[in-house]
């Protein structure tokens, strides 16, 4: 996937996020940092069920652009739910879990101005 491919899809999760009411999405730009990913967003739901909602909408979304997703785990519980999307990672998680694993400052302290908040 190209770079361009790539940032696409993020807007692309970011906007799925928005439509079904995600609180606090972040996307970290994380080239420079990893050959993992290109972009890792995370977002937080309200409950169990907003985690879900928010996970099925990003895939349909994604689904719907070509990009099937290569996996998603976390979809039992719903505290946690990680959707993959190749070059584009998201993270969906409880307040409480995004608060307890603080996962936006493994990339914070070293990702560049390409980082946008929502």
């Amino acid at each position: 996937m190209t770079r361009v491919q790539s940032r696409q899809l993020a807007a692309l999760a970011e906007d799925a996020l928005d439509e079904v009411k995600a609180r606090d999405v972040r996307v970290i730009d994380v080239r420079k940092l990893t050959t993992l990913a290109d972009y890792m967003i995370i977002a937080t739901g309200t409950s169990d069920r907003h985690v879900r909602s928010l996970a099925e909408r990003v895939v349909e979304q994604a689904t719907a652009a070509g990009c099937k997703p290569l996996g998603v785990e976390g979809q039992e519980a719903g505290e946690w739910i990680l959707v993959d999307l190749q070059d584009v990672i998201v993270h969906i998680m409880l307040g409480k879990i995004r608060d307890l694993y603080k996962l936006e400052n493994l990339w914070d302290m070293h990702a560049g101005p390409a980082e946008a908040t929502r």
